[in-house]
């Protein structure tokens, strides 16, 4: 085994109690945290946990956040988060955040993920925490209850590959362009399942913000863990979410560990827009400027942070949407949404013609606010058929300020034109 590790393997290492880690190898690694929400958590594994006769391993160790089925629509809903309430009441879970964001931000923003970490998450885009140099994943309910159960669970050590941006971003393209194009290059099975490292002058440049919509959407690219080594920037956004001790050091990639690398250069990037109906349909924008819409959405984890709605903001300031376009946001969580309050962004938004819907999960899976037969430009990281709501409806994913761009327009629109 050579002695040069990458990051992921020396984050199994330490879960698994090891020097060091082969890729291939199989082991079992301890949990530092496992966190679900109202859809995936307690209405499964409740009733399978009564089964066994078992118990929580570490309540401290446990995250329950309610953001998919909040707020409650109808019956079905009023259920399933009822069933979460109760069980987290039952259990007397310490950190339950109720109606406050979507877990893969509110999570982060409460200090629960650190680097060196290994965490489990019961969402897809699990991988957000490996913006902090934590191996975070995806994990199904069967998965979660060996969590909750034994605080442990097996993997297969992944090879790595690495993803290097050097150049630095034009004004106008984000993080989410950046993975728009390598998921339009490599397709949703581009990671092949294996880790995925984010690493080069543009991506040490990227805010904490930026830095986890792009571990998220890891997930698009068909990666386990989307890895980006944690510095100064990690420490500075981990001291305001109240953690003060943060070791960096240990946590970044041998020089010489054995890793596909494909380099890119941020300098050239235009913006991206992935067309109906999967992230891999991705183009530059002038690929399908001036496609009309009927509605621009920004929200989601990967769209609706404070800077996504600083961005949107920047292109509609003393702006008014096209007529006839709906353009609706739901910021990802309250304390982004009450600094963006405080800051005047919000306001921004609604003098433009933006409605305001509740921080949560909301239209991006389906829920709350569905979308009929409809052309969507949306902040979300999916859209997939049907993922909006009505399978009828064309949804079309871009950044912050390109969603703004076409809702100012009424149309697919470059949003560097806007923004000159």
């Amino acid at each position: 085994m050579t002695s040069a590790q990458t990051l992921a393997q020396k984050l199994i290492a330490r879960a698994c109690g090891r020097e060091r880690v082969a890729v291939g190898e199989i082991v079992t690694c301890n949990v530092d945290l496992a966190m679900f929400h109202d859809s995936s958590g307690p209405r499964r594994l409740k009733p399978m946990l009564e089964e066994l006769g078992a118990q929580i391993w570490d309540k401290q160790r446990v995250v329950l956040v309610m953001d998919h089925y909040v707020p409650e629509r109808d019956e079905d809903s009023r259920r399933i988060v009822r069933i979460a309430r109760d069980w987290a009441r039952d259990q007397q879970l310490p950190h339950v955040y109720d109606s406050q964001g979507i877990c893969h931000v509110v999570v982060p923003q409460h200090g629960h993920i650190r680097p060196g970490m290994l965490c489990v998450g019961g969402d897809s885009h699990s991988p957000t925490g490996g913006a902090f140099g934590a191996y975070m994943f995806g994990v199904g309910s069967t998965e979660m209850l060996g969590v909750v159960v034994t605080g442990q669970i097996w993997l297969r050590v992944p090879e790595t590959i690495r993803m290097w941006w050097d150049g630095a971003l034009p004004a106008g393209v984000t993080a989410k362009d950046m993975m728009l194009s390598m998921i339009g290059r490599f397709g949703m099975n581009g990671g092949r399942y294996q880790a995925v490292e984010f690493c080069g002058p543009a991506v040490t440049a990227l805010s904490m913000q930026e830095r986890m919509t792009m571990s998220n959407m890891s997930a698009e690219l068909g990666a386990q863990a989307g890895l980006i080594a944690p510095d100064a920037t990690t420490v500075a956004f981990l001291a305001e979410a109240g953690v003060r001790e943060v070791d960096t050091t240990p946590w970044f990639t041998d020089e010489g560990a054995a890793c596909e690398t494909h380099r890119f250069d941020a300098s050239t990037l235009e913006p991206q827009v992935a067309a109906p109906h999967s992230p891999a349909n991705t183009h530059g924008v002038s690929h399908d400027a001036g496609t009309p819409v009927d509605v621009a959405y920004i929200g989601a984890c990967t769209g609706a942070k404070l800077e996504d709605l600083r961005a949107a903001a920047q292109v509609l300031r003393g702006r008014k949407v096209a007529p006839g376009v709906r353009l609706m946001v739901a910021p990802a969580s309250l304390q982004d949404q009450a600094r963006a309050q405080q800051e005047g962004v919000l306001q921004v938004l609604v003098d433009a013609g933006a409605e305001l819907f509740a921080t949560a999960c909301g239209a991006c899976s389906g829920y709350g606010d569905p979308l009929d037969d409809v052309t969507v430009i949306s902040t979300t990281a999916r859209n997939f058929k049907g993922r909006m709501g009505s399978p009828d409806a064309l949804v079309y994913l871009g950044s912050p300020y390109t969603v703004a761009a076409s809702a100012l327009r009424g149309c697919v629109t470059d949003p560097r034109e806007v923004l000159q």
